[in-house]
């Protein structure tokens, strides 16, 4: 039997172990899947042998940090600076691990049927592993984006200096924070809701609750909504493939 799993922190509520233990079930497939919330990446290759582990998944807060510990990463997400899956080869106690990011591609195939010619520009509200992938993804799709955080970097803005002029120029949002997650559902990105339109297309990434307060906002103005369920279905099942190469 071959063991999967995903790694990270705050691991409850995971998608991942529901999706997998379905499909292992439906499709009679001899694995099982487990969480295994870590503290930190110390002693990473021993977990992974200790728990005789044929791949993993990975999340918020070790998608950037695991990078050092990797033996190759995919040359996409190694552009991307972000790795959300491993694959492990094991002969005897000898590991070799590549690492892949398959968030890119749940994110366009999830975003690219809601586009439309004036979604230029974009706003990705964080800049962690998810916003990474985004943003990698929104430039291969030719749209320009804006970073914004907590605090300003070369590479970001704040929410402090959000205005009707850049909710207006940016058409389409895209919130990679974990706010709003289940169960804290009274939480949500602190952008100037006020001015959206119907063009505006709100993205979420949080898929739990299926309706966050991100999206209730945008419903409110008329704009196009989109939660996180169907890119980690797509990032899932490309994670499958790469563990079955």
């Amino acid at each position: 039997m071959h063991k999967f799993g995903l790694i990270g922190k705050s691991l409850i509520h995971s998608f991942s172990k529901k999706f997998f233990s379905e499909k292992f079930k439906n499709e009679s497939i001899d694995a099982i899947y487990e969480l295994y919330s870590l503290a930190d990446l110390s002693n990473f290759k021993e977990f992974i042998l200790q728990h005789s582990l044929s791949g993993l998944n990975v999340t918020i807060p070790y998608k950037t940090a695991i990078l050092p510990l990797l033996d190759d990463i995919d040359e996409e997400a190694r552009e991307i600076g972000a790795v959300n899956v491993i694959k492990i080869n094991q002969k005897q106690n000898n590991l070799f691990l590549k690492g892949y990011n398959t968030d890119t591609i749940g994110f366009r195939k999830s975003l690219k049927p809601l586009l439309k010619p004036y979604h230029t520009n974009a706003l990705v509200l964080g800049t962690g592993g998810a916003a990474k992938a985004v943003v990698y993804s929104l430039k291969k799709l030719g749209i320009k984006t804006q970073c914004v955080s907590r605090k300003k970097t070369n590479f970001s803005i704040t929410y402090e200096e959000l205005n009707q002029d850049i909710i207006n120029r940016n058409l389409l949002i895209i919130n990679t924070t974990p706010l709003g997650t289940f169960p804290n559902t009274e939480t949500c990105p602190n952008i100037p809701y006020q001015f959206l339109t119907e063009k505006h297309l709100l993205f979420d990434l949080v898929y739990n609750p299926e309706l966050t307060l991100f999206l209730q906002k945008g419903l409110q103005h008329g704009s196009t909504i989109k939660n996180g369920y169907e890119m980690l279905v797509e990032q899932a099942e490309s994670a499958w493939k790469i563990w079955n190469l």
